[in-house]
């Protein structure tokens, strides 16, 4: 088939699609196998309607094509054979085992038997390998995703997964375009023509024999039938002409990718476009508009046809190619944050939340009695509050001076931040809003007070409906206003609602900004930033008080509402057919209150109802998990997560907040609150001055504003980015507390002492235990993510995992320095080895990575890359043979599927390990890639080779940024070379660069902003160092066996642990020293050593210490480079290097 002729065949798919000819489009596909529905596939899919599938999926391939293929086919059989065990239909198990698993026996037989036995199982979940399997539904689910996988890898369906980019209604412009030629040729050509078929060419006939003009700006034909692309036969007329909308929006909205037909729009033929006024409006005119060269006839686009169409109430039943593709969650419960960590007082009923969308651990709330106040969670602290107050009463209207002066209580209806998080914004339930400024040192300055609506304001947002930050609000008088949020000038109102505004939801698709609203009548509108009126009219459910809001990613739309009798509804919209698409379950009958919910991670909604938070994965409509914050919530609690997913705020029944965290969010709170802790252990006296904040990225707010019960102390100011001079300088009425705190400084410098620790009663050390043969030393080691475990990787390229077990003395059954593990082995004997290469003998080359659940380590020792079951030890799959040998490792952020390697050739290699393909390669370095680290806040990757130069490459692109060698310290002439690692702190901005030579600190811009280099007492080579999981610590091994430990921040030495400490009996000179160092993953002072003897050392502090020594105090509050106390000169570090 000629490809002019299979474009053929997707013009006229776009137009079956276009009109809703259901079954014929998938025939059509399967039939041409040009374009493979995947969405229609997992329909048939969820269904188990498995002989449609075999029948669609027969249009592309067959069993015997390819192993992707077989492969596919086997699973879908498999399942269908599982199904009927399942059934207890045993004849139709034997059935399919017979007709279609038969075939599989000649490639495995071993397994057909395996399946075969299963018949003599009274439940085939005895069977090891299925004892997983749940229910039906989810075990198609999980097959499905599989199945997708393996499509996409297929070679047979390559290019036939998308379908084409072409504009809407492609086959009618095309023949409109033909018919506007054939009328251009006419000899006779009419003003007016009748075209009443297309089977012949079109012809004008003479009217009275007097040649009419030919038309001018007008199209073909005046009246277009409303209803279908072909009117009744007596009155059959030309495809109507195809216009370009202004916008995205067509039904709800289409879909933001422009590839696929079905989003796109068209633009008319030469001829044949109406004005431009009618351009911009007819496609989204509920009541479209009659052009005057034709009174009384109702005129429409193609598109507005189309749009009048698909916005139909009711079910839909319709049929649509696939929008953006909603991969199948994969998820723990873990990812939920369900473990309350902090309970905060706000003293009246908190009626809104937001967290800050970039600091973490900053949230905003408001109150039942107008105050505004901003929590950092980590320290528990309110670091502003703001009681109401109208800024200006001469300026508000004499409607609300009444209502006040009536009755002065006034609430917050909602509190929100602006995208960057420099403004707040705040509605009430009386008439105005407000907006402030929020300064990074805690304080907040009065910007706006809009006298916005009559009644109550009760939503606002935030959009960019030009290149300038504007505010929309909504309130009782039924308007939506959006103001400029500089000057506070009104720039729309929209009016249309028949009912008081409730919610607002602005969004952008295609670069066409857009606003839902919702109104306590049920009804539903969508706006855009003009004057027409809404686009939309449809009704929520429930018909009372809804709000919505769209997943992070921005690609599926959900609302939350109750109705008046307390019937809850959560559901996903279907932008496409503005008709529901998910329903959610398991709200109680009757809410005792409006239901409020939240998104996050594109993966999971959370409602407040019953007590209780309810949580639900976006693709199963069945209640997932609850959580009741260990009780006291209302009967319909608030919420709202913060931007990672890591944090969860509810409201309490006594004016309270509770903070739920996930491990990610624990960790997070654990690393302020020894920030705070370990400032105050360095402080010799509380401070007069206002309290500062550490937020999850280490910048510093301080505190202004009338804030209510806050503590005044010093504990909470980190002294490398705030110097006591400069806080005095803050408040001039305070200068006179700055003197004696530098006299106490001196004198806290002059008495404080490094802790060395030399003896093994100064700490908890533990060797783990070893049955196995001499494996030579350790060359990576690393924790599990969950903690429970260690796992070592040595120079002969054999791991060793140990496990802990639950005990009465170790309940959480985590890693300790306490209680020996186990040597963990599956009951198969299997050990877990990496190929090699036989010319290849340098154990730098190993590396290894951790998926993010411990399912899988990915490893390699010089030969291919291995994927090992953590379970099984069994080897998964292997890729990269060598030569070039891997040298490290390391998983994508976003995406489990991409790794980042590292080539001993000095290359990098991004590998999508789903496809089997190397994406790109980027090349920077002279020498081998000795380290990787990925930047998800700065969107970057770094890599360090043994060239010891840094390299930054974005992950967009895979562009290199920039480069730079690393400066050696003072003591040492010369370029460096040898391996150096890297590792981003948890602020993801602050890189750790690891050197023989020395340590150091580097910025976003690659700048060094501090370093360390060995002396006096440890003065032997750096072998390994690593951040602790808080990020406050940094630890480091040397080539004599010593471990030392610095303050992160500034790289300031606090202890020093001799190799007496932790190797026991007392070791003599040349033993093994520590070449690699793991941190634990949720305990900060506890870290695994390997060692270059073979042995794995635990370390933690003694119980009596609980912490590594006392950070090194400040000289005059602030971090000189150099301190001039001599007895400091061993410890310091060193300023940053010039470059």
């Amino acid at each position: 088939m000629s490809s002019l002729s299979r474009e053929l065949v997707f013009l006229i798919l776009q137009f079956l699609d276009e009109e809703k000819f259901k079954e014929t489009v998938h025939k059509l596909e399967q039939e041409s196998g040009f374009f493979f529905n995947m969405k229609h596939f997992e329909d048939l899919v969820q269904a188990g309607e498995w002989d449609e599938v075999e029948k669609y999926l027969c249009g592309f391939t067959k069993v015997e094509d390819n192993r992707y293929s077989m492969k596919i086919f086997f699973e879908i059989r498999k399942q269908k054979y599982l199904e009927a065990l399942d059934r207890h239909d045993r004849a139709k198990a034997v059935e399919i085992l017979v007709k279609d698993l038969k075939v599989f026996s000649s490639f495995n037989e071993e397994l057909f038997k395996e399946i075969t036995q299963l018949l003599t199982l009274e439940n085939f979940r005895q069977n090891d390998q299925l004892s997983k399997y749940g229910d039906t539904k989810s075990a198609r689910n999980i097959m499905l995703m599989e199945l997708k996988k393996l499509i996409e890898a297929n070679p047979l369906f390559r290019e036939k997964l998308t379908f084409p980019p072409f504009k809407a209604s492609r086959l009618r412009t095309l023949i409109n375009q033909s018919l506007n030629w054939q009328h251009q040729l006419c000899k006779n050509p009419r003003s007016n023509p009748d075209i009443k078929t297309l089977f012949t060419d079109h012809s004008c006939t003479p009217a009275n024999g007097a040649r009419a003009p030919p038309p001018a700006n007008s199209p073909l034909l005046g009246p277009i039938p409303k209803a279908g692309a072909f009117p009744p036969s007596a009155g059959h007329g030309p495809f109507q002409p195809v216009v370009s909308p202004s916008s995205a929006l067509a039904g709800w909205m289409t879909t933001a990718n422009p590839s696929l037909p079905h989003a796109a729009v068209a633009t008319g033929p030469i001829g044949l476009v109406p004005p431009p006024s009618a351009v911009t409006t007819a496609p989204f005119l509920k009541h479209p508009r009659t052009p005057t060269s034709a009174p009384g006839m109702d005129y429409q686009s193609a598109d507005s046809e189309h749009l009048m169409k698909r916005m139909r109430t009711g079910p839909p039943d319709e049929v649509s190619f696939p929008g953006p593709a909603h991969p199948m969650n994969i998820y723990s419960l873990d990812d939920l944050p369900r473990t309350v960590v902090r309970v905060l007082n706000q003293g009246s009923n908190v009626m809104s939340l937001d967290f800050h969308p970039q600091q973490q651990t900053i949230l905003l709330v408001g109150t039942n009695v107008g105050d505004i106040g901003i929590w950092e969670v980590g320290s528990r602290e309110r670091i502003a509050h703001k009681t109401f107050k109208v800024w200006d009463i001469s300026a508000c209207s004499v409607t609300l001076q009444a209502a006040l002066m009536k009755e002065a209580t006034i609430a917050v209806n909602r509190c929100i931040w602006s995208p960057d998080g420099s403004i707040i914004g705040v509605a009430f339930s009386k008439h105005i809003i407000q907006t402030y400024a929020f300064i990074h040192n805690g304080d907040l300055r009065q910007q706006l007070e809009i006298d916005a609506h009559a009644g109550g304001v009760n939503d606002i947002a935030f959009c960019y409906p030009s290149k300038s930050l504007s505010i929309i609000t909504c309130g009782d008088d039924k308007t939506i206003k959006v103001w400029d949020a500089a000057t506070g000038q009104r720039q729309y109102t929209f009016e249309g609602h028949e009912a008081p505004v409730y919610s607002l939801c602005p969004h952008s698709k295609e670069n066409i900004q857009f606003i839902f609203s919702t109104a306590v009548d049920g009804k539903i509108k969508a706006w855009l930033y003009d004057c027409v009126g809404s686009r939309v009219d449809y009704d929520a459910p429930g018909l009372w008080c809804t709000t919505m809001a769209y997943s992070a990613d921005g690609t599926r739309l959900f609302s939350c509402g109750t109705s008046k009798d307390g019937e809850s509804h959560l559901v996903e919209w279907n932008e496409t057919e503005g008709s529901i698409k998910r329903s959610y379950t398991g709200f109680r009958k009757r809410s005792l209150g409006v239901v409020q919910f939240d998104t996050t991670r594109n993966r999971f909604l959370a409602a407040g109802d019953e007590f209780q938070i309810k949580f639900w994965d976006m693709d199963n409509k069945d209640v997932l998990t609850t959580a009741d914050a260990d009780g006291g919530l209302p009967a319909s609690p608030r919420l709202r997560f913060n931007k990672e997913g890591s944090l969860l705020a509810v409201t309490t029944s006594d004016n309270g907040i509770k903070i739920l965290a996930n491990s990610d969010g624990q960790r997070l709170v654990r690393m302020l609150e020894s920030r705070v802790f370990e400032n105050s252990r360095a402080s010799s006296q509380p401070l007069n001055i206002k309290p500062t904040v550490v937020h999850a990225l280490g910048s510093v707010a301080n505190v202004s504003g009338p804030v209510a019960p806050t503590l005044e102390r010093g504990d909470r100011i980190p002294p490398p980015t705030i110097p006591m001079v400069s806080l005095a300088a803050m408040e001039s009425s305070r200068t006179t507390d700055v003197k004696p705190r530098i006299s106490d400084d001196s004198e806290k410098i002059k008495s404080w002492k490094l802790t060395d620790i030399v003896d093994s009663n100064q700490l908890k050390a533990l060797r783990l235990p070893d049955s196995m043969a001499a494996a030579g030393k350790i060359v990576r080691i690393l924790y599990t993510n969950s903690g429970l475990a260690v796992l070592a990787l040595c120079s002969n390229a054999v791991h060793k995992l140990w496990k802990w077990q639950r005990t009465e003395r170790n309940p959480s059954g985590k890693s300790t320095a306490s209680l020996a593990p186990q040597l963990w082995q599956p009951a198969n004997g299997v050990s877990m080895t990496n190929d090699t290469s036989e010319s290849q003998s340098d154990e730098s080359i190993a590396c290894i990575a951790l998926s993010k659940n411990d399912s899988y380590v990915m490893s390699a020792s010089g030969g291919k890359v291995s994927l090992f079951n953590m379970m099984t030890f069994k080897v998964m799959t292997t890729f990269m043979p060598p030569p070039p040998a891997a040298t490290f490792l390391a998983f994508h952020p976003q995406d489990n599927n991409i790794i980042a390697i590292g080539m001993e050739d000095s290359t990098i290699q991004i590998y999508n390990v789903r496809i089997d393909e190397v994406i790109i390669k980027l090349k920077g370095h002279q020498k081998k890639i000795t380290g990787l680290a990925f930047s998800q806040t700065m969107n970057v990757l770094v890599s360090a080779g043994a060239d010891a130069q840094l390299c930054v490459w974005s992950i967009d692109g895979w562009e290199k940024r920039k480069a730079r060698f690393i400066q050696p310290p003072a003591s040492r002439s010369g370029s460096l070379v040898g391996d150096t690692r890297v590792q981003f702190h948890n602020d993801q901005t602050h890189l750790l660069v690891v050197h023989e030579s020395h340590l150091a600190i580097y910025d976003a811009k690659l700048e060094c902003i501090r370093s360390w280099s060995p002396r006096d007492t440890l003065s032997a080579p750096i072998s390994s160092a690593i951040y602790s999981c808080d990020g406050t610590l940094v630890f480091a091994g040397f080539c004599d066996g010593a471990v030392a430990v610095f303050d992160a921040e500034s790289l300031r030495l606090r202890c020093r642990i001799a190799p007496s400490a932790y190797i026991t009996p007392p070791v003599g000179s040349g033993v093994g020293y520590p070449t690699v160092i793991a941190a634990h993953p949720s305990e900060p002072n506890q870290i695994a050593l390997g060692m270059t003897d073979g042995a794995v050392h635990v370390v933690e502090p003694s119980d009596a210490d609980q912490k590594w020594g006392v950070p090194p105090p400040q000289e005059n509050g602030t971090l000189s480079s150099m301190p001039s106390n001599s007895a400091l000169n061993s410890q310091s570090s060193e300023g940053p290097a010039r470059l």
